[in-house]
């Protein structure tokens, strides 16, 4: 079996501003140029090659694999100096950490109920299956791969990653999941830590398939998963 996954489509030939809004960095993530950092060129300049170097970044992860990807190959990608780069980031984690944040907030945004509605089992249904698309599929789960493989193996990408996007991530989900069992749940209020392990029954297996087994989830099958949890759940 092949180290690296099979490649993924690139992303569309579209200008990076179109690729990235610079409005949805969330307020805490660590990298990326700040006021006091800007050159004389001005801000818009200073954006548009931070834009390129994330899509540079991106690009050369498919077709390269992680250890094919380079500070040098994304300066010559992008069109900067690698100068440039290291003043804003400190390694490619962190060009990639930048990436997949970005890309989580737009894939991995909950759908918001209809006016007046409140979340419900069909919230959770969408989202299970936006997660798998994510993992398996998208060229931005392709990032989250390549981080979890290599925080086996550096201490630093595993803190950065489990302790600022995971964890951040199954808060979130967790508290969604809750507010989405409590449509269908007539005992009251759903308990946080059985949200949780719904989550993870849910996850898991999704996890699995996309890094080891290499495929993508049957989202028929993701349906029957979620049939059968939420059945579970009633009959106990």
């Amino acid at each position: 079996m092949s180290a690296e996954p099979g490649p993924r489509p690139r992303r569309s030939g579209r200008p990076a501003e179109a690729r990235k809004d610079p409005s949805a960095i969330a307020a805490t993530r660590p990298a990326g140029p700040t006021a006091a950092e800007q050159t004389s060129s001005g801000p818009r300049r200073n954006e548009a090659a931070r834009l390129a170097v994330l899509n540079a970044a991106d690009d050369l992860l498919v077709e390269r694999g992680f250890e094919g990807l380079t500070i040098e190959g994304i300066a010559a990608r992008a069109g900067v100096a690698k100068q440039t780069i290291y003043r804003w980031w400190k390694s490619k984690v962190d060009i990639l950490y930048d990436n997949l944040v970005l890309d989580a907030e737009e894939a991995l945004r909950w759908p918001e109920p209809a006016e007046g509605a409140d979340p419900s089992v069909a919230d959770l249904r969408d989202y299970l299956h936006r997660f798998a698309a994510f993992l398996g599929e998208a060229p931005a789960g392709r990032v989250l791969q390549a981080l979890l493989g290599h925080a086996q193996l550096d201490a630093r990408t595993a803190g950065l990653l489990h302790d600022g996007f995971l964890r951040e991530l199954r808060a979130r989900d967790t508290e969604r999941v809750r507010a989405c069992l409590a449509e269908p749940d007539q005992r009251g209020e759903v308990d946080a830590d059985e949200a949780a392990a719904l989550l993870d029954d849910l996850l898991a297996p999704l996890y699995y398939r996309a890094l080891l087994a290499l495929a993508p989830a049957d989202p028929a099958e993701l349906d029957r998963r979620l049939d059968r949890a939420l059945r579970a759940r009633a009959a106990g």
